[in-house]
């Protein structure tokens, strides 16, 4: 009797149990939910988080996302307005603001993301096409973003680059807007064709800008070559303050070179002089004993082995050399 009782209670609890999984449902506060009665939508979206209740087996809870969901578009190859094919990266952030009515249009996320692909890629073919590049990668407000730093106390010129340098091949003084001006009127008009399928279009922005393979050839060859001249440019200041140092460099080294000669001729000039006078005070006082040491550095020093003399043994430089043979002959 017991064990019957108890498989009363199981089976009762195990009914009971599936009775209310299919009553109650719970939506999360990421989460909004419509009902469904046979298939078709019923009452009002369920929008608030909590535990919520339906009538079993022929209602059913179709939950959608409330947070902010990704759009990303496939990069484009567009004409820009002056003539520059570009490839263009866009994504985007949309909602799910009225389920009900995207339960009707859409049916699904993947559904709307295919909705999104042809509103968003033909705005932003058709605002790529009626401007030019370089209000596509460029912000505005520069000329009064400068203004401000110039009113800071910092001189125009000592402005590295002010982001306006044309060498790419852009003229800047075509801008007008901006892409950030460009890309809210894309977004304001992509905003007016996506409510009737229930969404809400947040922000449409550009990823990327690039050119075509066939144009970045030559804006690279463009860029290198523009490398390569400014680079010139530094060597020949280079070469120049080169040349400077080294010139300064060669004439101070002249300068004291010039100094130390003169310095040693006056110090040899007093030398020679000081000399000159110790021999002339010492040869005066005994006349013949210089004669005879002249006479002996003329044998010492007398060299010329081209040359061929003739002389008489009566010569005065063999006046010595005389006497000295004949002290030897006595």
């Amino acid at each position: 009797m017991n064990q019957k009782v108890v498989r009363i209670l199981v089976i009762a609890v195990v009914a009971l149990g599936a009775l209310a999984s299919g009553i109650l449902f719970v939506v999360t506060e990421t989460q909004q939910v419509v009902i469904t009665q046979l298939g078709r939508p019923i009452g009002q979206p369920i929008q608030n988080a909590g535990l919520h209740y339906k009538l079993p087996f022929i209602q059913a809870a179709n939950y959608f996302e409330k947070r902010i969901l990704k759009w990303d578009g496939s990069p484009n190859q567009i004409p820009t307005k002056d003539k520059k094919y570009i490839w263009v990266d866009t994504t985007a952030r949309w909602r799910i603001k009225d389920p009900l009515l995207f339960m009707k249009r859409a049916g699904s996320v993947q559904t709307a993301l295919s909705r999104l692909d042809g509103i968003i890629d033909a705005m932003v073919r058709d605002h790529v096409s009626n401007n030019n590049l370089v209000e596509l990668v460029r912000s505005e407000g520069w000329d009064a973003a400068l203004q401000q730093i110039i009113d800071g106390g910092l001189e125009a010129g000592e402005l590295v680059d002010d982001g306006r340098s044309s060498y790419h091949g852009i003229d800047d003084s075509k801008l007008i807007k901006g892409r950030e001006q460009i890309t809210r009127e894309m977004l304001a008009d992509a905003s007016r064709l996506v409510p009737e399928f229930g969404i809400e279009l947040l922000d449409i922005r550009i990823k990327r800008i690039n050119y075509v393979e066939s144009v970045q050839e030559k804006v690279f060859a463009r860029m290198i070559s523009e490398r390569k001249r400014i680079a010139a440019e530094y060597r020949s200041e280079g070469e120049g303050e080169r040349a400077a140092i080294l010139g300064e460099m060669d004439r101070d080294l002249a300068k004291v070179s010039s100094e130390a000669f003169k310095t040693s001729q006056e110090i040899r000039g007093k030398a020679d002089a000081e000399a000159t006078r110790i021999y002339a005070e010492a040869f005066t006082r005994e006349p013949e004993f210089y004669e005879f040491y002249r006479t002996l550095e003329y044998y010492r020093t007398f060299s010329n082995p081209k040359g061929t003399f003739v002389l008489s043994s009566d010569a005065d430089v063999f006046k010595y050399l005389k006497q000295s043979g004949g002290a030897t002959g006595k």
